[in-house]
C-alpha cells in the first residue's frame, strides 16, 4: 500500500509520514504543493494521496482533478483545518471525486499532540488503500523462472444476507431517518435528490452524518441547495416540521422528545460518544423508534464501523422499515454491512436504487 503526502507544512509531512510508516504502510513521497505531488504521481503510482487544501503554487482543489485524471480510481483524502471556508471546499472536493476529508488540528502543535487525528488518519489510509488494492485486481504474473508465490487461500463465500419483511402498517411514515459516515455526503445528497423534494415535503428528514463541528452546518447548506428544501443543523427544542431537513450538529447527539400529545421536538445531548461517535446514529434511531414506532422509515448508508445497528434493531422491533446500501456502491461497507448481516434490513440496494425505493415507501407504493 503506497501513500503520497501533499502538505505545505514540513512538520505535518514529517509526522504523518512517520505515523504511516509505523503503521506498516509505505510512504512513496512527500510534496510541499500540488505541482510536486503531480510530478511524484508519474514515478510512484500511489494508492492513497493525503492532499492538503491550502498549498502554494498549486493548491489541493486545483491538484485534485489533475491527480484523478492521471490515475482513475486513486483514493484522495482532503485535509484541512476546521473553518467554514475549508469545510465548504472539502465538500465540493468530494463532489469532484475525493473519497473523504480529514479535519486537521489548527496548529502544528495540535497535530503533534492529537491522538484522535493520528488514529483517524491511519484508519483512512488502511480502508482506502485496501479499496484501491481491490480495484487494481490481482497482482501481475511472475516473470519466467521466478519462484512461484504461494497459492492464495480461497476466499470465504459471503454469508447470505437475510432480508426482513416489513410489517404491514396502516398509514404513511411520519419521519425519515438517514445514518451515514465515510462517503456519506455524496450518498446522502444522491438519495435525497432521487426521492425528490415533492415527496420529501410530506415528512421531516433527520440525518446523522459523522462529521466534525463546522462541517455539519455547511453540509446542511449543500443539501438544501441540492434538494431544494430548507436544511440546517437541528436546534434544541426545535419542533419537527414536514419538508425540512435536520442535520445532527457535529460534536452533539441529536435526540427526539415528545409523545403524550406533545409535538415532537429536537433535543441536543452532550453525553458521551456512542460507538465512538458523537453524533451517533444509534441515539437518533432509538429515540425515533420510541416516538414514531412503526411510522418510521430509515436508511443506513456507507460508513466505517457499526453505528446504527442497535438503533436499526430498535426500529425493526417497533415495526419500522430499515434499508441499507449495498457493498458494491458503498465507499466503506461497515455501517450498512453490519445492519444487513444482522438481518435488520428490509432491502439492501445499490445507491442508485435507494432513492426510488424510499420514495415508493413514503408515498405508500411499497419498495
Amino acid at each position: 500500500m503506497k501513500v503520497l503526502i501533499a502538505d505545505d507544512s514540513a512538520v505535518v509531512r514529517g509526522l504523518v509520514a512517520r505515523w504511516i510508516g509505523e503503521a506498516g504502510f509505505t510512504v512513496v513521497g512527500t510534496a510541499a504543493n500540488g505541482r510536486i505531488a503531480l510530478e511524484m504521481m508519474a514515478r510512484h503510482d500511489p494508492d492513497v494521496v493525503l492532499l492538503d487544501i491550502d498549498m502554494p503554487e498549486l493548491d489541493g482543489t486545483q491538484a485534485l482533478p489533475l491527480l484523478l485524471a492521471r490515475s482513475p480510481g486513486l483514493q484522495v483524502v482532503m485535509m484541512s483545518t476546521l473553518t467554514t471556508r475549508n469545510a465548504d471546499i472539502s465538500l465540493k472536493c468530494l463532489a469532484l471525486g475525493a473519497v473523504d476529508y480529514l479535519a486537521k488540528p489548527e496548529s502544528n502543535r495540535g497535530v503533534t499532540t492529537s491522538d484522535a487525528f493520528r488514529i483517524e488518519l491511519i484508519e483512512r489510509v488502511r480502508v482506502f488503500g485496501a479499496a484501491r488494492a481491490r480495484r487494481r485486481g490481482p497482482a501481475p504474473a511472475a516473470l519466467p523462472g521466478a519462484p512461484a508465490a504461494p497459492a492464495p487461500l480461497p476466499p470465504r463465500p459471503a454469508a447470505p444476507i437475510a432480508l426482513r419483511p416489513r410489517m404491514r402498517v396502516a398509514g404513511p411514515p411520519k419521519a425519515f431517518l438517514i445514518g451515514s459516515s465515510t462517503g456519506g455526503p455524496r450518498a446522502v445528497g444522491e438519495v435525497l435528490e432521487k426521492i425528490g423534494a415533492a415527496t420529501l415535503r410530506r415528512l421531516p428528514v433527520l440525518i446523522v452524518q459523522h462529521m466534525p463541528p463546522v462541517f455539519t452546518a455547511v453540509f446542511a447548506e449543500h443539501l438544501g441547495a441540492r434538494v431544494g428544501l430548507p436544511a440546517a443543523e437541528g436546534k434544541a427544542d426545535e419542533p419537527l416540521q414536514p419538508g425540512r431537513i435536520y442535520v445532527a450538529p457535529g460534536g452533539r447527539h441529536m435526540r427526539l422528545h415528545g409523545g403524550g400529545g406533545r409535538e415532537p421536538v429536537i433535543r441536543l445531548d452532550d453525553g458521551p460518544p456512542v460507538n465512538f461517535c458523537r453524533p451517533a446514529v444509534d441515539v437518533l434511531f432509538q429515540d425515533a423508534a420510541a416516538l414514531f414506532g412503526a411510522a418510521t422509515l430509515s436508511v443506513i448508508l456507507t460508513g466505517m464501523g457499526s453505528d446504527g445497528t442497535n438503533g436499526a434493531r430498535s426500529l425493526v422491533e417497533a415495526g419500522g422499515a430499515v434499508l441499507a446500501q449495498d457493498e458494491a456502491t458503498s465507499t466503506v461497507w461497515g455501517m450498512p454491512g453490519s445492519v444487513a448481516k444482522a438481518g435488520l434490513a428490509q432491502a439492501v440496494l445499490p445507491l442508485g436504487e435507494l432513492g426510488p425505493a424510499l420514495r415508493n415507501l413514503i408515498t405508500g407504493q411499497g419498495a
